[in-house]
């Protein structure tokens, strides 16, 4: 028996013998469908007001609506694809950014789709998403040797509404380091809006990464509340940094990576431009401002697809700074 529909006649018929406890089998041979149909009704449009017949047509008619408001990989769309592709987004951010904003709706696994048939052709577009990272090497059991820092405050110290992300002001600090040791890159990402602002320094001195910190930072000084940091001498200086911004500093615990997430997962996307065999001696400023640009203008999904630069400085205006 072909799937149909159900009319609205059928689904007030399955109302009626709801009542009067018929089993779905018989249901479906009284309203002539297969029972797997009556089921599938059941599931999927009895609310907390239990089965009801003319919201399930009304709920059924608004699925048909959707599906039908996807579009298929035209000319026009393809072009506005590749374009973002090529600015590093990923098909994810693209089919949010396209259904926000151009009311085009399309699935990330088509633009996955269209970027494997391009490689198939001999394309490029499959180098502009992201590599897939090493693991993370466990340390269990591991002591922490990299010495301690002076006067540091735990993050067990930090205020609670820096975890909850609804404030500007809140940043995660740290460094990434280029082949052979050659260089650094000194990584900021503020929690709440996502901007993420980098310098490159010729290493990771102590006094060179402070100096870099305080210069990027200190543009947006009325908005850098509190600053956490991982636990490696480069961030020795820190109460100079606090002083210089005004800003409480702490510390994430040793070897737990994830009490600074948001920035180890933007140096991962720092990472896709300055891979780890990359000589950070040959690094400009130029291609640091490209990098920033990049990553600040590209729309994310926990920012319902609006980008960083969006956020921090529409908040900023709206605090009068």
């Amino acid at each position: 028996m072909s799937y149909k529909q159900l009319t609205l006649e059928q689904r007030v018929a399955i109302k009626a013998y709801l009542k009067i406890s018929l089993a779905l089998c018989q249901i479906a041979k009284q309203i002539g469908v297969h029972k797997a149909t009556v089921s599938r009704e059941l599931q999927r449009n009895t609310g907390l007001r239990g089965y009801r017949p003319q919201q399930a047509q009304q709920q059924t008619a608004a699925r048909r609506f959707s599906v039908a408001k996807h579009v298929r990989l035209t000319a026009a769309v393809k072009e506005q694809v590749e374009f973002y592709l090529q600015q590093e987004w990923s098909p994810e951010q693209i089919a949010g950014y396209l259904k926000l904003r151009e009311h085009i709706h399309i699935s990330h696994e088509t633009i996955y789709q269209h970027v494997w048939a391009d490689k198939r052709a001999g394309g490029t577009l499959y180098r502009h998403l992201r590599r897939s990272q090493k693991k993370n090497r466990k340390r269990y059991g591991s002591q922490d040797r990299r010495g301690h820092i002076p006067n540091r405050v735990s993050i067990e110290e930090r205020p609670a509404v820096v975890d909850q992300k609804v404030r500007l002001g809140d940043w995660e600090l740290d460094t990434i380091i280029g082949t052979n040791h050659h260089g650094a890159i000194v990584s900021a990402v503020e929690r709440k809006s996502k901007l993420t602002v980098i310098k490159h320094v010729p290493h990771k001195a102590a006094d060179l990464v402070t100096q870099a910190v305080i210069q990027k930072l200190n543009a947006f000084k009325d908005q850098v509340l509190t600053i956490t940091l991982d636990n490696g001498k480069e961030f020795a200086c820190h109460q100079q940094l606090a002083a210089a911004l005004d800003a409480a500093v702490y510390f994430a615990h040793p070897y737990c990576s994830w009490e600074r997430g948001l920035n180890e997962n933007t140096n991962g996307l720092i990472r896709q431009y300055f891979p780890k065999n990359y000589d950070f001696r040959s690094i400009t400023d130029q291609d640091i401002l490209f990098v920033e640009k990049r990553l600040n203008n590209r729309p994310r999904k926990s920012l319902n697809f609006q980008t960083p630069n969006e956020i921090f400085f529409n908040a900023t205006v709206a605090l009068g700074t």
